[in-house]
């Protein structure tokens, strides 16, 4: 019980106390990845070949709760650490992320390309449907409804009206 204690008032204890463990929390921080993600990298590594489904269990396990450093990722922490020392290591090389699924560019190279056309498509569309509908209609006898063409009025209207009718037009600049 007074691991227990322990661990909530110092939960850093157990990796300052495990050098490895730093070493290993360290390179993992310098590539921006996991420390799991950095155990995948360096079996990679120095095994030539991705961690097998078969391992990843043991692996963790003895990781986290046995804080066990395989001797492959404490050589791949150290040179880690030593390139970023020397400044060359780029943590944004793709090579470093290779089990991040998120990682890279979120939109595909063309993406505004594309944006554009299907853009310029819905504009075509809307701007053809407006301009269909100003062009199927004839000039309007008023603003207001009901929207009534000047057409239509003068089929109704009497030989009385119709004087009344280019009176107003004339006098409406």
């Amino acid at each position: 019980m007074t691991g227990f204690f322990e661990t909530l008032i110092r939960p850093d204890k157990e990796e300052l106390d495990n050098m490895d463990r730093q070493e290993v929390g360290r390179a993992a921080n310098i590539l921006q990845v996991g420390e799991f993600q950095l155990l995948q990298l360096a079996y990679f590594e120095w095994h030539n070949q991705d961690l097998p489904d078969s391992l990843v269990h043991r692996l963790f396990y003895d990781y986290m709760i046995h804080n066990e450093v395989p001797h492959w990722a404490r050589h791949y922490a150290r040179q880690i650490i030593r390139l970023d020392e020397a400044g060359r290591i780029a943590g944004n090389d793709e090579r470093y992320h290779r089990y991040d699924y998120d990682y890279g560019p979120k939109a595909p190279p063309h993406g505004i390309k594309k944006f554009f056309v299907a853009a310029g498509i819905v504009v075509l569309i809307f701007g053809g449907g407006v301009a269909g509908a100003i062009m199927s209609t004839g000039t309007a006898a008023t603003q207001f409804p009901p929207y009534v063409s000047e057409k239509e009025m003068r089929a109704a209207a009497t030989p009385d009206e119709l004087i009344h009718l280019k009176t107003i037009r004339t006098a409406v600049p």
